[in-house]
């Protein structure tokens, strides 16, 4: 058993760099997620409220795009077949949906599986920019710990193996832009060796930064919400550039292809509503349900359109733009009327997103505290972690400590759900390693005489 339990390790360590550990990462975390998604029957979505929850919104666009009816109907049910066009999401996950609507039918089982098995290999590939960012910032050792903690920890693959929804994907494509950006300041190489790459690389760079550009665009069309980040994540690279002319000509460059990602989709959004809505158009309505009348820093789910028949009505009839314009002009009203209780829940927000949204009572309560526990204390590592490598100086702690600080605001302000934490996790996972890592053991005074 010793003998198998030392031929496991070794074959999980690897040489401890390269590209074979990685991509047993990546083999290893895919084929448990899928065992487990296959086995627990994870994929058999129950079919109530007309399978709304088979993807949720991003479902109901999928299912009217591949039925001939465009990108349309997020709330259609039963009593409502068609609620109109809409920019509610971003478009990315819904097209992605609609692909595999297509091929494998609409709200299957088999559609089901295909769908949470690309999941798990993206989770999978983000086990393997967990890798990276740990050996390039804090060496081998953290790395080798938090690739395999992603790879195997139940809490990492929880959103893979039972959502089907965007925060698989967008964790990914975070991930390994930060992956590219730490790539391209240099981290991890010697400030000669990277001089000499960038003097002698200039191909090289502006691959990168097409490839930069790119890994937002699909960002911003599967979760806009992080864009928040990239003008820190972009100055940050350009920072650590000697060559300035260089780096700004590819700035430029990423800056068009970014916008040649998002053109198409405000483009269609202002012939279809003839309004300017960049990404998606449904801020005011959420503005409305998280701290509206009632509000308690949760959003209001039986006042939205997909549960309240009253609300999908009004929004069918005044169409999304109009709708959403209405509910976030009243939100501001209430906002501005009521400043204390909305400051309140912004705090009950802020501790919300770091200690764990409260579920719904139909678990019992010994199964909640240590849901709750285990969330709080993921981040209170990270935290720490965070802490100590701005303390010594760790490579990229600053922009670690950005997304931190930024990445949140959004859900600070409007709403907050434990999934919109999951792009930071891969963060936390290195930064809790590594702040175990950096315990020194504590040596006692030799007492014998």
């Amino acid at each position: 058993m010793c003998r198998l339990i030392s031929r496991l390790t070794a074959w999980m360590q690897g040489n401890g760099s390269g590209p074979r550990v990685q991509w047993r990462m990546f083999w290893v975390g895919f084929l448990v997620r899928v065992l487990y998604m296959t086995l627990a029957h994870t994929y058999r979505v129950r079919p109530l409220e007309d399978h709304f929850q088979f993807g949720w919104e991003a479902g109901r666009i999928a299912r009217a795009l591949v039925t001939g009816y465009g990108y349309s109907d997020p709330f259609a049910n039963a009593f409502l077949s068609h609620s109109g066009p809409t920019a509610w999401l971003p478009p990315l996950y819904p097209l992605l949906m609609a692909a595999v609507f297509k091929l494998f039918g609409v709200f299957t089982l088999k559609s089901a599986w295909v769908l949470l098995a690309i999941n798990s290999a993206l989770s999978g590939l983000t086990a393997v920019a967990v890798w990276e960012i740990g050996v390039l910032c804090y060496g081998s050792k953290v790395a080798l710990w938090s690739g395999w903690i992603w790879a195997l920890h139940p809490a990492a693959m929880q959103y893979a193996v039972r959502w089907i929804w965007e925060m698989t994907l967008t964790t990914a494509l975070f991930a390994w832009v930060l992956v590219l950006a730490l790539r391209m300041r240099g981290v991890g190489t010697q400030p000669s060796e990277h001089t000499a790459a960038a003097a002698g690389g200039s191909r090289r760079r502006t691959l990168q930064w097409c490839l930069f550009g790119l890994l937002w665009g699909l960002i911003a069309l599967s979760n806009s919400t992080l864009l928040i980040f990239l003008p820190v994540c972009g100055v940050w690279i350009l920072l650590g550039d000697r060559q300035w002319a260089v780096g700004i000509r590819g700035a430029a460059l990423a800056g068009l292809i970014f916008l040649a990602c998002v053109a198409p989709w405000t483009w269609r959004n202002w012939q279809v509503f003839h309004a300017f809505i960049p990404l998606r158009g449904n801020l005011g309505a959420e503005m409305y349900l998280g701290n509206g009348p009632g509000s308690t820093g949760l959003l209001m789910e039986y006042n939205h359109p997909f549960q309240a028949p009253e609300q999908l009505k009004l929004y069918a009839a005044m169409g999304e733009v109009r709708y959403a314009a209405m509910q976030g002009a009243r939100a501001k009203e209430y906002i501005a009327a009521h400043r204390a209780h909305y400051w309140a829940i912004c705090a009950k927000r802020l501790y919300f997103f770091w200690a764990s949204v409260p579920h719904p009572p139909d678990n019992p309560w010994y199964v909640e505290i240590g849901r709750v526990l285990n969330f709080g204390f993921i981040s209170l590592c990270g935290l720490m972690g965070l802490g100590l490598a701005l303390r010594q100086r760790m490579p990229a702690a600053g922009l670690m400590a950005w997304a931190f600080a930024l990445l949140p605001i959004p859900y600070y302000l409007v709403t907050v759900h434990a999934r919109f934490r999951h792009p930071l996790e891969p963060l936390i996972c290195i930064l809790a390693v590594y702040l175990f890592q950096s315990a020194e053991r504590t040596r006692l005074p030799d007492t014998r005489r």
